[in-house]
């Protein structure tokens, strides 16, 4: 595989001088930006025209991540070349959070084929309900595919997103590009450095991603106790504090899930996945030693799967509400990052707002928030 990394900035243009050579059908570009504006548009355009022939996915971002630099209002990109692995990519329009299931599921099925091993999923950050997205994708493919990616971001705004359509930035899409061939290398890392904190609750009313009362208690009303004079920012302060939640059977880590919008009028938190009706929760925070801590763990557990190094491709996929608890210190995870990965990885990746991974190696993929989740790409010589 050969790999090049770049970035855009609208007032220096291009980090490096574009590759030659490396255009075809086998060639994924990697493409993640700031919000949209004329000059993000026309650099998309760009890459189009220079790669007519290659495959292009990429969403807007909360920050873009290139190496070990977080930028804003930028492109980061990469362009991989496969020899020996075959991509296909395919698009389809989400209008409201309830089509989730079927979109994902139709995706899944569209990209199904027996030597299918890999595929990586871009979403729309504010029109989807991640956990159903993902449910969708699990129901058409086998747990042996693995399955990553990351919702689209607005920084802070939570105004709009968007993602590649096919050739440029299109909102109110999901998309995923399949990796074939058995000289697929893919390895995937996932970890939070998040802990729970304050009583446990009960989730006693919730509809899919929207919740309405813990403990009978209007559930905005106690995001807001916690919060204090910090109430004034939702939802982007409610980042601070995510929640835990779980069934009351399961045994294993929570899921995290973190706020994406607020209803002063029905005193209800809409979440990036579903918070089910009679789960347990409760909230969470972290520090900023143990986010770094974690970004490392999730590098070094991608990274178990090329023992023998190289230089995959790796797509790094963190979250807004990391960033934000990170503030200054936030190029730390992304060093950490690459401190465990292979010396001749190329990383690019995105602040995101929710993150598609599976927890464990070799399990299914599903909606997290809060998390570094990693993703390394390289084929077999």
């Amino acid at each position: 595989m050969l790999l090049q990394t770049l970035a855009w900035q609208p007032k220096t243009g291009w980090s490096a001088p574009w590759p030659a050579g490396m255009d075809s059908p086998s060639t994924l570009a990697v493409i993640f930006g700031g919000r949209a504006s004329p000059g993000t548009e026309g650099a998309v355009g760009e890459i189009a025209a220079r790669l007519p022939n290659s495959v292009l996915a990429g969403c807007s971002t909360a920050g873009e991540i290139h190496g070990d630099q977080v930028a804003d209002a930028s492109l980061s990109v990469a362009i991989a070349s496969f020899a020996h692995v075959t991509l296909r990519k395919v698009l389809l329009p989400i209008r409201d959070p309830v089509e989730a299931f079927a979109v994902g599921r139709d995706l899944g099925r569209a990209l199904a084929a027996p030597d299918l091993r890999a595929v990586f999923v871009l979403s729309d950050g504010l029109n989807v309900n991640g956990s159903r997205l993902t449910s969708g994708l699990r129901e058409a493919l086998p747990d042996s595919v693995v399955v990553t990616g990351g919702l689209a971001g607005d920084g802070e705004r939570f105004g709009s997103t968007w993602v590649i359509g096919e050739r440029a930035p299109t909102d109110r899409c999901v998309t995923a590009v399949g990796f074939y061939g058995d000289r697929l290398r893919v390895g995937h890392g996932c970890q939070a450095g998040w802990s729970s904190f304050g009583p446990e609750r009960s989730i006693t009313r919730a509809e899919g991603n929207v919740l309405y009362e813990l403990d009978n208690k209007p559930a905005l009303g106690l995001y807001k106790s916690y919060l204090g004079e910090r109430a004034s920012g939702l939802p982007a302060t409610a980042l601070l504090f995510p929640l835990a939640v779980w069934a009351p059977s399961d045994t294993g880590a929570p899921l995290i899930r973190t706020v994406l919008g607020v209803d002063e009028a029905a005193q209800s938190l809409t979440f990036a996945g579903d918070v089910p009706q009679g789960h347990r929760a409760r909230l969470m925070r972290t520090n900023i030693e143990s986010l770094i801590q974690s970004a490392g763990l999730a590098g070094a557990r991608a990274a178990q799967d090329f023992p023998d190094g190289g230089t995959p491709l790796s797509i790094a996929v963190s979250c807004v509400g990391r960033r934000l608890v990170l503030g200054e210190r936030t190029e730390e995870e992304i060093e950490r990052v690459l401190e465990a990965l292979p010396r001749g990885a190329g990383q690019v990746g995105f602040y995101s707002y929710g993150e598609l991974s599976p927890r464990h190696r070799g399990g299914y993929c599903d909606l997290h928030n809060q998390t570094m989740t990693v993703t390394l790409f390289d084929e077999a010589c």
